[in-house]
């Protein structure tokens, strides 16, 4: 069994098989639908369907057969010699093979003693992550309903995609489905939209991929769309590769950190020059006064005013007052990233653009007000019907809920109290973390914090189809199948469509599905009853889709039964039959459709947000400068961008040819900032901070705002021990480019307790010597 630092080159795809005539079974991930051939027993290829990138799904031979695979369960020679406790030998103790009855009773008897011990809060669990594009196979609910079965664990709430955006809008707008569900469809914007202004951009890239995987891949022609019947653009970030390629946009490039008070600051010139609709604000909003208080500075005493915004986001003033005279007139569409609210007071920026959507007065008018993630995920626009896609249910939990981005505070501090959302946490005695279907070492902020939390575990368990820096990491792994190993039902509520996703091989090597060896444990623990309700993998698939075929009958849509959606591979969901308009129905009738606050309407002052008195919060949005940014940099930090890779999803499929995994990921640097440091093009560098170091290759790109660099997350986490006398180091050198080991672990307030990953600065310098990469 290979150790955590010598890991395999990988194989070559096969070359030169020709694909079989009408193709084989169809199949889903994350990164598109695809079409497979297999023979002898290999996953030969896959061949996109519906516009999905070829070279991420193209990659599915080398996930399947990669010689990273996990083949049998481990477990890690110092738990097993010495007995559960904490461990600063996780990542490099060598794993010893076992037999998956012996393997599983360790588990099943570890998960009783920490139950029967310490209680349901003491297992973290719920895991997080993009696992299975499949609803039956999704991991991290399976992990879910097993531990709630078992007698109950600690769950998270929220997310790092949208964490921030989750605490806030249920108080602003009564739901977070403006943000995870629904949004104006661009249909809806090609017929009507004068303009659409784009905080954080429309970055083409990220359209690959959506939650659930699609069929469709519409974005890039719907935006063409819009512009080419007249639509203009204006796209605000640091990055001029946030504009897509072929669109005439104009680019504002500000400060990161900065978009806050540009929007305030239109939200003003609305109110001040007369613009702003007083009619919509009286009839759909609250609080509007409190908010044109603090945006004239009767409050502060300080206007917030269009200079005032360009002296903070370091743009020239002239360039905001011609954004406002865009957007001034006309159907005008503002929407936001999802990475804006990725960074400290993250809330304040998406409660600012509804603020200034509901001055402009088109909210819930076809083409017009807000909608948030257009430049972050596949399909977020497109005209779909939703709710055909089944979900797995879970079951009542007995324990608790923290925060997703603070299990490394759970872990090292139990019993601290944190405020989140209003309320008080005591953050729990976790003693073991089980995780399935994710990659903390990927997604959390600051991992030598993560790693010295992950350290204080007496027991880590994780499922994992390959040796991933968390698999690596465990006490007892357990080898999981990928999707082509399994039979289940895909898709998302964002696309039009269905997919039946065939078995494509048996599982490779000992491996079993996530929910086979919970199954296993849960028949050891008593609660199998509970857990799987006596259904197999099939069963449980057809009661799924019954699922779809009722809600089909209540709606008048002909869903084909479970026989005859297997046969047609992916079934075609019916459109709707209008566009999607977000918050239409409300604005056709607020009394009818009342929003689910406090007022039944837009709460641009919350009385709920002040009473909790946080002192960053007084109720409407504000601007607050980050405590890390370029408004307080010494003159050799820059502001580190951490954004989605080219060619993967996260950290999945960094050890494919599409991947990363040939060096060091790339960070972008403006070529003038390039020559001030003395660093060249292609050159392997050192960012660094006082949290941690990692390496990079050099990537000159002159569309880059000045001070700025931009590095992807996805590098599978490695560190260079070698270089490190103590053994116990959590700050040794990172080689394969992971810039969480940058990023800081604060969160974007007590409101929301999410990740500001947004909120980092970094040095660069070169990399000499450069050390051999281990992984």
């Amino acid at each position: 069994m290979p150790g955590s630092g010598d890991l395999p080159a990988l194989d070559p795809v096969a070359e030169g098989v020709a694909p079989q005539d009408g193709g084989g079974a169809v199949s889903l991930g994350h990164w598109g639908a695809f079409r497979a051939e297999v023979r002898g027993g290999r996953l030969i290829r896959a061949t996109p369907l519906g516009g999905a990138d070829p070279d991420m799904v193209g990659a599915w031979p080398e996930l399947v057969h990669s010689p990273r695979r996990i083949d049998r369960p481990h477990v890690r020679r110092g738990w097993l010699e010495n007995g559960p406790g904490a461990s600063d030998d996780r990542g490099r103790d060598e794993m010893i093979p076992l037999g998956w009855d012996e393997a599983l009773d360790l588990a099943a008897g570890e998960v009783a003693r920490v139950q029967d011990n310490h209680g349901p809060t003491a297992i973290l669990g719920g895991s997080y992550g993009w696992s299975s594009a499949g609803r039956l196979h999704h991991a991290r609910s399976n992990l879910r309903r097993f531990l709630a079965a078992s007698g109950g664990f600690t769950d998270q709430v929220g997310n790092y995609s949208w964490g921030a955006a989750a605490a806030l809008l249920p108080h602003v707008l009564g739901s977070v489905a403006s943000v995870s569900h629904a949004a104006t469809s661009w249909d809806s914007i090609a017929a009507h939209a004068d303009h659409v202004v784009a905080f954080g951009g429309l970055n083409p890239k990220n359209w690959r991929v959506t939650s659930g995987g699609a069929v469709d891949h519409p974005l890039p022609d719907m935006v063409a769309r819009a512009a080419a019947r007249g639509c203009s653009f204006t796209v605000v970030s640091p990055l001029a590769q946030d504009v897509p390629a072929g669109l005439e946009a104009t680019l504002i490039q500000p400060r990161p950190g900065s978009d806050t008070a540009i929007i305030l600051a239109l939200a003003h010139e609305a109110l001040t020059s007369g613009r702003a609709d007083t009619g919509f604000l009286d009839r759909y909003t609250v609080g509007h006064d409190r908010l044109a208080a603090y945006l004239t500075g009767q409050a502060d005493g300080q206007p917030k005013t269009l200079d005032w915004a360009a002296a903070i986001a370091d743009v020239p003033a002239s360039d905001l007052r011609a954004l406002w005279q865009r957007i001034r007139a006309g159907r005008v569409m503002l929407t936001a990233s999802w990475s804006l609210q990725r960074g400290q007071h993250g809330e304040q920026t998406y409660w600012a653009l509804i603020a200034l959507a509901a001055m402009l007065g088109q909210i819930g008018l076809p083409g017009g007000g807000f909608s948030f993630g257009y430049g972050s995920m596949g399909s977020v626009g497109a005209n779909a019907r939703r709710g055909y896609v089944p979900a797995f249910p879970g079951l009542a939990n007995r324990g608790m809920q923290i925060p997703a981005a603070a299990f490394a505070d759970a872990l090292l501090h139990p019993g601290e109290t944190l405020a989140f959302d209003g309320r008080d946490i005591t953050l729990p005695d976790l003693r073991m973390i089980y995780w399935a279907g994710g990659n903390p070492f990927h997604h959390a902020q600051d991992l030598g914090k993560v790693e010295a939390a992950w350290a204080r575990a007496e027991t880590v368990i994780v499922h994992d189809p390959w040796w991933t820096s968390t698999a690596q990491r465990a006490d007892i792994v357990f080898p999981a199948t990928t999707t082509a190993e399994r039979a289940d039902i895909g898709g998302t509520s964002r696309d039009r469509h269905v997919v039946y996703m065939a078995p494509l091989l048996p599982p490779q090597g000992q491996a079993r599905n996530d929910r086979d060896i919970l199954t296993a444990l849960a028949d050891r623990l008593g609660c199998r009853a509970a857990f799987d309700e006596g259904l197999d993998e099939t069963g449980w698939l057809r009661r799924l889709w019954s699922q779809s075929i009722a809600k089909g009958q209540a709606e008048g849509i002909e869903v084909p039964d479970f026989e005859e959606l297997k046969r047609m591979g992916i079934w075609d969901v019916p459109a709707p039959t209008e566009p999607e308009v977000l918050l239409g129905d409300f604005r056709a009738d607020p009394m009818a459709h009342m929003l689910p606050t406090p007022s039944g309407r837009i709460e641009l002052f919350s009385k709920r947000i002040a009473g909790f008195a946080y002192e960053d919060q007084p109720g409407h949005p504000v601007f607050h400068a980050p405590d890390e940014w370029l408004g307080s940099a010494e003159s050799d930090q820059f502001h580190l961008v951490t954004n989605q890779p080219e060619k993967q999803l996260h950290s999945q499929l960094w050890q494919t040819s599409a991947g990363m995994s040939g060096g060091p990921a790339p960070v972008r640097i403006h070529p003038g900032d390039a020559a001030r440091q003395g660093l060249a093009d292609g050159q392997v560098v050192r960012l660094h901070n006082d949290r941690g170091e990692c390496r990079a290759t050099l990537c000159l790109d002159a569309g880059l705002r000045r001070g700025v660099l931009v590095m992807p997350t996805g590098a599978w986490f490695q560190r260079d021990s070698s270089r490190d006398g103590s053994a116990s180091s959590h700050k040794a050198l990172e080689l394969n480019g992971n810039p969480n080991v940058l990023t800081s672990d604060r969160r974007t307030s007590r409101l929301g307790q999410a990740c500001a990953a947004l909120s980092a600065l970094v040095r660069i310098a070169p990399m000499d010597p450069a050390p051999e990469n281990n992984t």
